[in-house]
């Protein structure tokens, strides 16, 4: 029998352009409201700040993740993923005709609710209709196409926004949304394909409720003005956050159908797969906020032309990540991983070397280039490792904990790294060139824990080949 020639891409199905369609659904509506906001703040809000708009969709979409991921383990994948299209869609009608600011707010809890079920079930689809190399080219493609999506989405919320009004980035979710819920309706499968193993037991709603109390609440903090002092009110939210998830550990120990199964983290490459995935938006999110900063203040570049100085980033990202999951099928995982790490931490380094007042901008672009290929090589990878060590009656549990960890490194690597800007900067150019050149040594020295930790952790014998079945013990 003739050897199966290995693929650049994965064979194109109604799943992978049904995921892909509806996670680029999400992603863009996580940036497009932000270009809106300035209408929205004028109509509704009569010129004050209308930042809650934002904050509601994401404290609401990064409490549930891992709720949502766990229960389409325990409820199969087609109700979540029909149930959350609905949501979503439906909140956007509620949103494009809101009249007035609280009215739109709740629609954003709600929308996030359902963001929340659409995100975690891609990677559970994916893992559930591909198997072996398949797989890996899969998940890089959808990893790929979200980037893209939200590469996308300030261009397309500028024009909808100027067009038609604020009211029309909401709209324009109601035909997308109703195609794709047909399109789910006819591709996925009737029955739920996750195995009914530990998890058919009653979800456990006391720890699901802590979870989100807690998740809710430490988001909440993180978006927090970082120029305003800190308050009574601040400390009564971290000591809540700290007592919900403190519990929510106790519960998940104590429970037979866990929301959370702790023990996946003593898998050592588990533990190198999600701290990687968290140092990844540490990186990639609370970095280019900084640099977005330099551009402006540092380079006096303008708001669109240092948008475009981020576009390599971005593309180097996108072309890389399939480039990562075929690497998958000849070198070990952790080494793939470690090397997209090292080449992002090379080009963080080289950012911090060349970052001055005088520094004319093309010369910043071949960093910029090796940051993006560096992150599209390692994106991927780790969220097949997380898949390939997971037994599969858990993938949404993991896909849930993979979003979690993504929208908690976005909140933590744009404190953290606020906190590194602010004591090397503060206001003018010098300052802020000084602010932004630590946070670039700050992140190329987490780049390097990065690969240290992937290359320790992630070792070739504990992750099964592609080829193969079964989850590694140790």
């Amino acid at each position: 029998m003739p050897a199966r020639r290995s693929r650049r891409l994965p064979p194109l199905s109604g799943v992978l352009v049904l995921v892909m369609a509806s996670t680029g659904l999400v992603v863009v509506d996580l940036t497009i409201v932000a270009i809106g906001l300035p209408l929205i703040s004028t109509e509704l809000a009569d010129g004050a700040s209308a930042e809650s708009v934002v904050v509601t969709y994401m404290v609401a979409m990064g409490a549930l993740t891992q709720v949502v991921g766990s229960l389409s383990d325990r409820w199969g994948r087609r109700p979540l993923f029909l149930a959350g299209i609905a949501v979503f869609t439906a909140a956007s009608l509620a949103a494009t005709v809101a009249p007035d600011l609280l009215w739109l707010d709740v629609a954003r809890v709600v929308q996030g609710a359902g963001a929340a079920a659409i995100m975690v079930n891609g990677i559970p689809l994916l893992s559930d209709r591909y198997e072996g190399e398949e797989r890996d080219l899969a998940i890089g493609a959808w990893g790929s196409f979200a980037t893209a999506a939200g590469l996308l989405a300030p261009t397309l919320g500028g024009v909808l926004a100027d067009t038609f009004g604020w009211r029309a980035v909401f709209a324009v979710n109601l035909p997308l949304g109703a195609a794709a819920w047909v399109l789910a309706a006819r591709v996925l499968p009737s029955a739920p394909p996750a195995p009914s193993a530990p998890d058919a037991a009653r979800p456990d709603w006391t720890g699901s409720l802590l979870l989100m109390l807690g998740l809710g609440t430490a988001t909440l903090l993180m978006l927090r003005d970082g120029d305003a002092s800190w308050s009574g009110q601040d400390t009564a939210v971290l000591l809540t956050a700290c007592l919900a998830l403190a519990a929510f550990a106790v519960v998940q120990l104590r429970v037979p159908a866990p929301t959370l199964d702790l023990r996946m983290f003593g898998r050592p490459a588990f533990s190198g797969a999600m701290l990687a995935i968290l140092l990844s938006r540490v990186l990639t999110i609370g970095g280019s906020v900084y640099l977005v900063l330099y551009f402006s203040d540092g380079l006096n570049l303008s708001p669109t032309a240092a948008g475009l100085l981020m576009t390599p980033i971005f593309l180097a990202q996108i072309a890389m990540g399939m480039v990562g999951s075929k690497l998958l099928s000849h070198w070990a995982p952790g080494l793939v991983i470690g090397s997209g790490y090292l080449l992002k931490g090379v080009g963080l380094a080289a950012l911090a070397l060349l970052i001055n007042p005088g520094t004319p901008w093309w010369a910043l672009l071949l960093p910029l280039l090796a940051w993006g290929a560096g992150g599209g090589i390692a994106g991927a990878p780790v969220m097949a490792v997380a898949v390939r060590v997971t037994a599969p009656e858990r993938v949404g549990m993991v896909a849930g904990t993979v979003s979690t960890l993504a929208s908690l490194g976005a909140g933590i690597g744009t404190a953290a790294l606020g906190v590194v800007f602010t004591l090397h900067g503060g206001d003018g150019s010098r300052a802020v060139t000084g602010g932004a050149r630590a946070v670039m040594g700050t992140s190329a020295a987490l780049a390097a824990v990065a690969v240290l930790s992937t290359i320790t952790l992630i070792h070739p014998r504990r992750v099964p080949r592609p080829d193969r079945g079964g989850v590694p013990v140790s």
